[in-house]
């Protein structure tokens, strides 16, 4: 089984050494998981075992755990050669989009222009003018310019005269290229809370490793979304799947308030210091687009340009008898024409969809944004009977530091070795024994 990544990141953030408690804070993962992770991670990587003499169990990994993982197994190689293969994959679908954006204004242009001159030199036939007249062909210059190739530069606005122009417009710089932008434009650039269910486990065994391993309900609410109405709230129902996933349980205070209390999240390998955590956790709003203002505009214009362009050679393809008779390349794009005008099409419906869905979505989560504050600002202005819930609280709170005194055994040497290392301690222990015998 190829090890949860999660856990091994939380693993070298805690420098190596840890308890179950410690990574499920760190993580955010359910303390069963992370127990049975650490086990796992321990065996195929070659960890050790520490026990306290309070039977507390603490994990040690070799700081190159990762590399032994590596040679050990083949999927999660593979899997780090797929993940680079895919960000050059990704990046070429990318800007695929912007590609076929220029292709098909370049065919529906040159198809355009290439009918106009065949209708124009027929009807010039028809009237006999042979004076020759001399109506030259004007190619707009704006298509070859020497640039050309600044779509592909992703600092093209870094270059010194793009800095200047663009600093006196008071915008920042972009970080996207032209093609990139394409892509942006139409699809956005991912869902900005993909991690928040990892985040608010975070911030939640943050919140209660920061309080000793006991809070409150309304300690933890400002990170949930859903804390139920009515009775589902008075009763806190909302916490039960806090206390699965860190092996808590409520206690009951004489005043009839309950408070909630980890145990397994007391115990650490070092003296914790509290960890800055936000008030609330909150939420990104959705954005419509990384791509700069002048790329959107730009990419609006080059859309509309291609789906005019092609309502335009659709008209002029509509008798059917102008494809066959020039063959060739308008032959080619009338067959391709309705594939060229659904793009054109989607190209500008799709970004419109978008900007709506993306201001429902950004109202529902100002609405939950919104919930979540008032709630930390509940537990600021704490009343008397919270007050109340959270000194009793403090009772529960403790920390347990396993250091390498508290060892009575390890996995790192021989059990004979580590007997002489602590005969004096078994000796004492001995002695002590008798004494209280006698």
């Amino acid at each position: 089984m190829v090890p949860n990544p999660t856990l091994m990141q939380a693993v070298e953030k805690l420098d190596y050494r840890v308890t179950v408690g410690d990574v499920a804070a760190q993580a955010g993962l359910d303390i069963n998981l992370a127990q049975q992770g650490l086990l796992a991670l321990a065996s195929d990587a070659g960890g050790h075992l520490q026990v306290a003499e309070s039977g507390e169990v603490v994990y040690l990994f070799p700081k190159n755990f990762r590399n032994v993982l590596r040679n050990k197994f083949l999927r999660l190689r593979l899997q780090e050669w797929w993940n680079r293969i895919w960000r050059v994959l990704f990046y070429l679908i990318r800007i695929s989009f912007g590609i076929l954006l220029l292709v098909s204004i370049a065919l529906i242009v040159v198809a355009i222009a290439l009918i106009v001159l065949s209708l124009n030199s027929s009807r010039d036939n028809d009237n006999g003018n042979d004076s020759g007249g001399g109506g030259g062909i004007f190619v707009p210059n704006f298509w070859f310019t020497p640039d050309f190739f600044w779509i592909f530069y992703p600092n093209y606005y870094d270059r010194p005269y793009e800095r200047r122009r663009r600093r006196s417009r008071n915008s920042e710089p972009n970080q996207l290229n032209f093609l990139e932008a394409i892509f942006s434009f139409l699809f956005g650039d991912g869902n900005p809370n993909a991690d928040l269910e990892e985040r608010r486990w975070q911030a939640i065994g943050t919140v209660i490793r920061n309080h000793r391993g006991a809070v409150v309900a309304e300690q933890i609410a400002p990170y949930l979304d859903d804390v139920g109405k009515g009775y589902g709230y008075q009763y806190e129902d909302y916490m039960i799947p806090v206390l699965s996933r860190f092996n808590g349980r409520p206690e009951v205070s004489p005043e009839g308030g309950i408070v909630y209390h980890f145990p397994e999240l007391q115990t650490t390998v070092a003296q914790h210091r509290p960890r800055s955590v936000s008030a609330y956790l909150e939420e990104t709003p959705w954005r419509f687009s990384a791509a700069g203002a002048g790329q959107i505009i730009l990419a609006t214009g080059l859309g509309g340009l291609n789906l005019v362009g092609a309502l335009v050679l659709g008209s002029l393809l509509a008798d059917g008898t102008v494809a066959a008779e020039l063959g060739g390349l308008v032959a080619f794009v009338q067959s391709i024409y309705w594939l060229l005008l659904g793009y054109g099409t989607a190209f500008l419906a799709i970004p419109l969809v978008r900007y709506f869905w993306i201001q429902w979505r950004n109202s529902q989560i100002a609405i939950r944004n919104q919930n979540r504050r008032q709630r930390a600002l509940k537990l600021n202005q704490a009343e008397p009977e919270l007050q109340r819930k959270l000194a009793y609280a403090e009772k529960f709170a403790a920390e347990t530091v396993v250091t390498q005194e508290d060892l009575v055994y390890t996995t790192e040497t021989d059990l004979l070795e580590q007997e002489v290392e602590r005969s004096d301690d078994i000796d004492a222990e001995w002695q002590r024994r008798l004494n209280e015998s006698r």
